[in-house]
């Protein structure tokens, strides 16, 4: 008689002696006090010199596809880094009003001397990296913002749209004054 393997009922797996399993080290560097400085320096800038910061949430984003989504923000006048959920809270805490969104996973920061532009971009390439990239909140004018009341920022049309829909707004009376005059001349030739 031969030895059977036996195989495990709960995940499916099959035993056949036994096993050597190699210990994995898993480890995080600490970041060094001079390069926490630098990332601090960083958020002190984007907190003094923009509109608006929208707190990203990212996942299994590829590195091409961030290097190519970087590029484009940095194209639209939006800039993006990453940077410790801990040093964000110590640099923009108690310096906008409101309360902090909760921040949960991997964050980075979007921000732009445009009011509206780091939400509208973030938006965007959350509908091209499903699942992997979404708002998790913000600053807009100086007030914190969360997740749904950032994304609502985020569907604004751009400054030339709504400069736009403000011509029609004007000008659709004075076409149907037009259009009114036009007729009564009509009328009376």
């Amino acid at each position: 008689m031969g030895s059977k393997p036996r195989v495990g009922k709960s995940c499916g797996f099959s035993y056949h002696g036994p096993a050597i399993i190699k210990p994995v080290n898993i480890f995080t560097v600490a970041i060094t006090k001079a390069k926490k400085q630098d990332i601090l320096a960083k958020l002190e800038e984007v907190k003094n010199g923009s509109e608006s910061i929208v707190f990203v949430k990212f996942n299994g984003v590829s590195v091409g596809n961030t290097t190519t989504m970087r590029n484009e923000l940095r194209n639209d006048g939006v800039g993006y880094f990453v940077a410790k959920k801990t040093l964000m809270k110590r640099a923009f805490g108690e310096f906008f009003t409101g309360e902090m969104p909760e921040l949960e996973g991997e964050i980075a920061v979007a921000y732009s001397a445009d009011a509206i532009a780091p939400a509208q971009k973030i938006k965007e390439f959350s509908g091209k990296f499903k699942d992997k990239i979404s708002i998790a909140g913000g600053v807009f004018q100086g007030v914190f913002k969360d997740a749904g009341e950032m994304t609502e920022i985020a569907s604004i049309p751009p400054l030339p749209v709504l400069r736009g829909m403000f011509v029609n707004v004007i000008n659709s009376p004075i076409q149907g004054l037009v259009i009114v005059l036009d007729a009564v001349a009509e009328s009376k030739a």
